[in-house]
């Protein structure tokens, strides 16, 4: 028989599929401390409402097996089923898994609690209390148990032993142990110390809250552990038990600083460390970090601009993504005055910072480059570009932009407070006002108004002055351009002082002569005056006025018939004819004279 055999693409198939690498096992990172303590504040214990947070948790725990999927039997049969290592590795682990054992202990401490508000008038209820605490207790030592595997980090496992033991030196508190009470409760207070020094400056307010908690129950601890006496001291019993334990928490409190730079970034400013969360914000930080290495590199001034303004749009993301971390909590929305600045806030005000100083970069760029086709009269010495010439009014008005900027800087929330900030950026507003007085006093001679330059230049030698003698910016050294400019302004002022000298001398004349040269009286009017004219020379020289002025004349008077009421007139009688004398009419004479009519019959 011939036997085949395989193919060497099958052979290839197979040694993969053999040499697959497994994938790297999840670590998770669990706030215990952080995690219960918004729970509490949000759900009751902010006004010591035991049962409402009973609820709260029993409710959590049923919304977790169900996302899950993980429920306890069915809706007829209950069949107990625990978290275990397999459900937090390999690749369906879920960091909710762990969450089920630590809800589990808050609902049965709350429980305990409200039980014992309880039997302060029903003493019996105190049986109940204990038994509510020990499940607590099981259930912080199943959520140990997980969390000492190698899926959680070191950090989570500091939390997790100082829960474990609060938990239990309460119990033994309820059951008036003092001494083992007291173990437990300074075993907690010991890692919540050392968890706190390696944590950064804005987490360690929670944890220190959380040591001082302890003191009150040890000092009680320690009253019983004496007798009543008040010199009992609890350190010299719990040195020697907490020794082995103590060797173990420095492992894990280096490795947890170690992580702890690794995952959360943090930077130093003005002397206080800051830790950076979003994303955005970090690779933003990254990359402002090179920018100086590559404005370095870069020969152009165009390319230096491109590169700030590039720089500056992923600042302004960064500042977006920190505001909404803001407004998601809302502790962090207002600062009332004299309240420490939190640390989200001063990384707010640190990207602020940034934004503004990489602006203010860009500016001095960009007067660099209209200096390039700038003349100075007042430098002997100097190239200028053959680009579009800038006057001196274009300079002025950025070095306006700039101080604008530096306003923005001072009004910077946060730093109201930090007084060595202020006078530095106070120092950087008068060195900028220096400049901008000077090129206005430029102005000012182009339109030969030497007294106003002089003044400027006086101002600008004053502003500069005060900012050489002040404290400086590190980042702006701007002290040899200073001291270059109150050197130019010494000789700029003598020579705009002088010109202004000879313009009062000449001014009497030169008004005189002006008077006499500008009038508008026509040539006809002034003939007995020798005048060189330039407008009679041209299209409508003013010889003749052709439209006469105007001249006022008095109007016509009106006549109102107001006495006609009151005139006598002739009488007019005697011209007018009575009826009696009128003449016969025609047909009474012919009547006469035929012998009839009117008269014939009388």
């Amino acid at each position: 028989m011939v036997v085949e055999e395989p193919s060497s693409a099958e052979n290839v198939e197979k040694i993969d599929s053999s040499t697959a690498v497994s994938e790297p096992a999840k670590i998770f990172t669990v706030e215990i401390l952080h995690m219960i303590k918004d729970a509490q504040q949000q759900h009751g214990l902010r006004h010591g409402d035991y049962q409402r947070y009973r609820g709260y948790c029993t409710r959590r725990i049923r919304r977790l097996r169900k996302a899950l999927k993980y429920p306890q039997g069915d809706k007829r049969h209950f069949k107990r089923r625990d978290v275990t290592l397999s459900q937090l590795t390999g690749k369906r682990a879920d960091e909710r898994y762990i969450h089920i054992p630590l809800i589990s202990a808050e609902r049965a401490w709350a429980y305990a609690m409200q039980l014992k508000q309880e039997a302060n008038t029903e003493p019996r209820k105190r049986f109940h209390l204990i038994n509510k605490m020990r499940r607590a207790c099981f259930y912080a030592l199943q959520l140990q148990e997980l969390c000492n595997s190698e899926a959680f980090d070191a950090r989570t496992k500091l939390e997790c032993e100082a829960y474990v033991a609060w938990m239990h030196g309460t119990l033994h508190f309820e059951l008036q142990l003092w001494k083992t009470a007291g173990e437990h409760l300074k075993r907690a207070q010991v890692v919540y110390e050392n968890l706190a020094k390696a944590l950064p400056d804005d987490e360690q307010e929670l944890y220190r809250a959380k040591v001082n908690e302890f003191t009150p129950n040890l000092r009680y601890c320690a009253y019983n552990i004496s007798g009543g006496a008040s010199g009992g001291n609890i350190d010299e019993i719990l040195e020697l038990r907490a020794q082995g334990v103590l060797e173990n928490l420095d492992v894990l409190v280096s490795q947890t600083k170690t992580e702890s730079s690794e995952g959360l970034q943090t930077i130093d400013w003005r002397g206080r460390k800051v830790t950076v969360r979003p994303e955005k914000v970090r690779l933003f930080l990254l990359s402002a970090q090179e920018l100086d290495k590559s404005l370095a590199k870069a020969t152009k001034v165009d390319a230096k601009i491109e590169l700030i303004e590039r720089i500056l749009m992923d600042c302004k993301d960064a500042i977006q993504a920190v505001r909404d971390e803001i407004k998601q909590d809302p502790k962090l929305r207002s600062l009332t005055t004299g309240q420490t600045v939190s640390g989200v806030q001063y990384l707010l005000a640190y990207l602020s910072y940034i934004r503004h100083s990489r602006t203010l970069q860009r500016n001095l760029c960009l007067v660099e480059q209209a200096k390039l086709n700038f003349y100075d009269p007042n430098q002997q010495s100097q190239i200028v570009g053959d680009g579009k010439r800038v006057r001196s009014q274009d300079l002025a008005r950025l070095y306006e932009i700039i101080l604008q900027n530096v306003t923005e800087m001072q009004q910077i929330s946060g730093m109201e407070e930090d007084s060595r900030y202020q006078e530095e950026v106070s120092n950087l507003a008068l060195t900028f006002k220096a400049f901008r007085c000077y090129y206005i006093a430029l102005t000012l001679i182009d339109m030969k108004k030497w007294k106003e330059a002089v003044a400027l230049y006086e101002r600008a030698s004053n502003y500069a002055s005060e900012a050489l003698k002040g404290k400086t910016s590190a980042e702006f050294q701007l002290q040899a351009e200073l001291k270059k400019l109150v050197s130019t302004i010494d000789g700029c002022k003598f020579s705009a002082h002088a010109y202004s000298v000879l313009e009062d001398d000449n001014s009497e004349d030169a008004s005189s002569n002006a008077k006499a040269q500008k009038t508008t009286k026509p040539l006809y009017e002034r003939l007995s005056q020798y005048k060189e004219d330039q407008s009679l020379h041209t299209k409508t020289p003013n010889v003749f006025k052709l439209t006469p002025d105007m001249e006022p004349i008095p109007c016509k008077p009106l006549f109102f018939d107001l006495a006609m009421n009151y005139l006598e007139l002739p009488s007019l009688e005697d011209k007018l004819e009575s009826p009696g004398k009128k003449g016969a009419s025609i047909t009474g004479f012919v009547k006469g004279f035929l012998g009839w009519g009117g008269a014939g019959n009388k």
